[in-house]
């Protein structure tokens, strides 16, 4: 089947075709294909787009029990059954091996290989989990007439690790990871109020204001992404960011972990503020064989 794409830009990034998806499930065949490599910043507003963790299963639990104790940076949207590479959340059915556009992976907390699809470092024993991400809420913030902009020749926003650390679960613990966007000053509290309401995409800001008090020593010089642009009455804005994760598997040293590369992120068929259709026509609970 062809992907359906609708005329427009093609956001800046390698492997990006010229036109752009008319919807989730046609960026996830491009993806699968081969044909989609880039990011997924700005693409599809409105729809619910997500950060990727793979672990083993003994380590799952600890991932889990960390994400529940971190909620801003992981909030918890999907779990795969254990070994299967399939996710399956309201209509979206998805092979998390093939249909995001570029992974990361670890063994034994060493970075690997960074691939565009992980067939070959699926394990038996692999659990998926996919995280909230805050692209999520960048439609409505530009619906509301709040700007989000990128660097030329980007379409993701400028991470930083600050020194703040998270709370350890287990065999994980590390700092929290933050994006940053620069908002016009008499918009800041418009984004907050709107962000709030997207905790499935980190909700709102963690802080606001001066970079240092999270330890951050030079806003030009992000840790992952590009350089921040910031124009004159703006003042930098900070979300938990879903990066998080992939700075506290490292220490749990397990065989492999994997995950999304920066920017490159898994996108569901739901929109953020419809959230999943059930997956039975009316909704209705199915029985339980006795």
């Amino acid at each position: 089947m062809t992907a359906a794409v609708r005329p427009g830009p093609a956001p800046s990034g390698d492997g990006l075709p010229g036109d752009v998806p008319a919807t989730p499930a046609a960026l996830r065949r491009l993806v699968a294909d081969g044909r989609w490599t880039g990011p997924t910043a700005g693409l599809l507003d409105g729809y619910q787009q997500a950060n990727l963790v793979i672990v083993p299963r003994d380590l799952a639990f600890d991932f889990l029990l960390y994400c529940t104790r971190n909620p801003a940076p992981c909030p918890v949207l999907a779990v795969t059954e254990p070994g299967d590479p399939v996710v399956r959340l309201g209509t979206t059915v998805a092979d998390l091996r093939t249909d995001l556009p570029r992974y990361r992976v670890w063994h034994n907390g060493e970075l690997t290989a960074e691939p565009h699809d992980i067939t070959a470092h699926w394990r038996a024993d692999a659990v998926g989990f996919l995280l909230g991400c805050s692209h999520t809420f960048e439609g409505p913030l530009r619906a509301a007439g709040v700007p989000v902009r990128y660097a030329p020749q980007s379409a993701a926003p400028p991470v930083y690790v600050t020194d703040m650390a998270t709370r350890p679960a287990g065999r994980l613990s590390g700092p929290l990871v933050v994006s940053m966007r620069a908002i016009p000053a008499r918009l800041v509290a418009r984004a907050v109020e709107i962000t709030a309401r997207y905790p499935a995409g980190h909700g709102a800001p963690v802080h606001i204001g001066d970079p240092a008090t999270l330890g951050i020593a030079d806003l030009a010089r992000p840790d992952f992404g590009p350089s921040p642009v910031i124009e004159e009455g703006d003042v930098p804005v900070f979300w938990a960011c879903g990066v998080t994760p992939q700075l506290a598997l490292p220490a749990a040293r397990a065989p492999y972990t994997i995950a999304h590369y920066p920017g490159h992120m898994f996108v569901f068929d739901h929109t953020v503020d419809a959230g999943p259709e059930p997956e039975m026509p009316d909704g209705a609970p199915r029985r339980v064989p006795r």
